[in-house]
């Protein structure tokens, strides 16, 4: 049995369907696999179990009211599948590519989108600076990853003109992005904007980075 400590507060609770709609199924499987594989995997930590809706799974789905509903979408540096596999469940009509370096990694998300039948997603071994043309995404979404001016250099050559690199980001923000305004420029991004992203009454919103590509170089 988890000790009060470990009880996440919106297990249970009525608004989590209602939000997801018929992306429910899937990402209630998504947080009993994480519940009882994520931390002896080395994919979450201890005291992530109390908050894994609020920190993790809506973190993730706020992102989506930031993306398009279908075309190709590159999660870099994917991990846990966060957000990747919550953005796969939510945009069925969407391609989603899973890119993650490391092998065990890369293991788990091939056996959570088996598991949970997401036949829109795929995952893809490597770092994101080895497919540097190889993708014309619509969208590139990294989370916890690395500061803008390296995810720009990372993410940028990967969309097609008029793709969006939509980063979820922290209190840092407004300075990551001003400190990346140099590279921006030189891939052809523009100056980029900060968006907030709300999910259910009394969770924190999401703040979350948006930069368009204009130009191809």
């Amino acid at each position: 049995m988890p000790s009060p400590a470990d009880t996440d507060p919106l297990d249970g609770d009525v608004r989590l369907p209602e939000y997801f709609g018929a992306a429910w199924p899937a990402v209630e499987g998504f947080a009993r696999l994480l519940r009882s594989e994520g931390e002896l995997r080395g994919l979450i930590g201890p005291r992530e179990q109390s908050r894994l809706w609020e920190r993790h799974i809506l973190n993730s789905a706020a992102v989506v009211q930031h993306l398009p509903q279908s075309g190709v979408i590159v999660d870099v540096g994917s991990g846990a599948g966060l957000p990747g596999v919550v953005i796969g469940a939510m945009l069925p009509a969407a391609e989603v590519v899973l890119l993650e370096p490391m092998e065990r990694r890369t293991q788990w998300l091939d056996e959570v989108v088996t598991a949970l039948g997401l036949a829109n997603v795929r995952v893809q071994r490597g770092r994101a600076e080895e497919f540097d043309g190889a993708f014309e995404a619509d969208a590139v979404t990294a989370r916890a990853v690395a500061a803008m001016d390296k995810l720009a250099r990372w993410c940028l050559p990967l969309l097609r003109q008029g793709g969006s690199l939509v980063a979820l980001k922290g209190s840092s923000a407004a300075e990551e992005l001003d400190r990346a305004k140099y590279v921006l420029r030189k891939l052809g991004g523009d100056a980029g904007e900060i968006l907030d992203a709300p999910t259910i009454e009394g969770v924190d919103s999401t703040t979350v980075v948006r930069v368009m590509r204009k130009t191809v170089r």
